[in-house]
């Protein structure tokens, strides 16, 4: 079966979000325009990387640039997008590995996210797939979006602050609380 591409160049609309409650939420990329939508479901841990390393390309392409491209250095108050999810919240695919790049003829950052494969799911080997950003007819589904510098820092500023707002980690073990407690490894297995 030939890959279907979800492909959004400046989108109106490209977030995360989460549905459920706080040790129990799933987390998803969407982006939108133009009525259409597509939702990715992916881990706490790969929004949190992808948000990180967001900005570090931005930062980099901003300095390589000699400050000259239109990379704004925080994420522009106007632009903050705090709305939900766009319902009804239909997941495409689950993310497996996912790539960034630096256009810098076209001023954009490209996130690239391609759905989890069955050799990935079954390997614990974590490098990246280099034909990420190459088209192929077949393979996995991918998500495929072009953001302006000033999207991409809006983009980063709410998928880490998404996963700050989640369950207070234990101040002996760093492990996420949970409402009733949990039992701390630092602590001997006593709950805390």
């Amino acid at each position: 079966m030939p890959r279907q591409v979800y492909f959004y160049d400046q989108p109106e609309r490209f977030v995360a979000g989460t549905v459920g409650q706080p040790g129990q939420r799933a987390f998803y990329l969407q982006a939108s325009t133009k009525g259409r939508v597509t939702s990715v479901l992916l881990e706490k841990a790969q929004v949190m990387a992808l948000a990180e390393r967001v900005e570090q390309v931005l930062d980099e392409a901003l300095r390589r640039s000699g400050g000259s491209a239109s990379i704004p250095a925080v994420a522009p108050v106007e632009l903050i997008d705090t709305a939900p999810l766009d319902l009804p919240l239909e997941q495409e695919f689950r993310v497996g590995t996912m790539a960034l790049a630096w256009d810098s003829t076209e001023q954009c950052l490209v996130v690239e996210a391609q759905a989890l494969t069955e050799e990935e799911a079954e390997s614990e080997d974590d490098e990246a797939d280099e034909r990420l950003f190459e088209d192929e007819e077949h393979g996995p589904d991918m998500l495929r979006v072009r953001l302006s510098g000033a999207m991409a820092r809006v983009f980063a500023k709410r998928a880490l602050d998404l996963v700050a707002a989640g369950r207070r980690p234990c101040p002996f073990c760093n492990l996420p609380l949970d409402p009733e407690g949990h039992l701390c490894p630092r602590a001997n297995g006593y709950r805390r």
